[in-house]
């Protein structure tokens, strides 16, 4: 599935197709250059989610938890791990596992430790500024 984004404006709607899109899947990985929006996107999906905290960044917290009206949800960024071992000793498994939703930025500095189903979501930057949001299923 291909979203354009034009502006943020755009975001509730396109948070929830990719919900729609994903079906039963609850892992997201979300590719694309610094700066392209992950984490916006991430937190349109969490207040589609019913998420009434503030969503940053765990970027220095490397997860950030957060609890819906339903389930929890976990919002990580391995920008920053040296290797895959400090996903390892951070316990991973306990959060992909668990049943509930996890948003993982930075998933290519894990690539050994992703799980066999999950949606990709690649977000690229266009000339005018708006987002092109790249949605599969795995």
């Amino acid at each position: 599935m291909l979203i354009t984004v034009q502006s943020l404006a755009n975001l509730p709607a396109a948070a929830e197709a990719i919900i729609n899109y994903a079906a039963n899947n609850r892992i997201f990985l979300f590719y694309g250059d610094m700066g392209a929006g992950k984490t916006t996107l991430i937190k349109s999906l969490c207040s589609f989610l019913g998420i009434a905290d503030a969503v940053t960044s765990p970027t220095f917290a490397i997860v950030n938890e957060y609890q819906g009206p339903k389930d929890k949800i976990y919002h990580f960024d391995f920008y920053r791990l040296k290797d895959q071992t400090e996903a390892l000793d951070m316990g991973y498994e306990e959060y992909f596992y668990a049943g509930a939703y996890c948003f993982i930025e930075w998933p290519e500095k894990i690539p050994d430790l992703l799980p066999a189903h999950y949606t990709k979501i690649n977000i690229k930057t266009l000339n005018d500024g708006s987002r092109q949001v790249n949605i599969e299923n795995f």
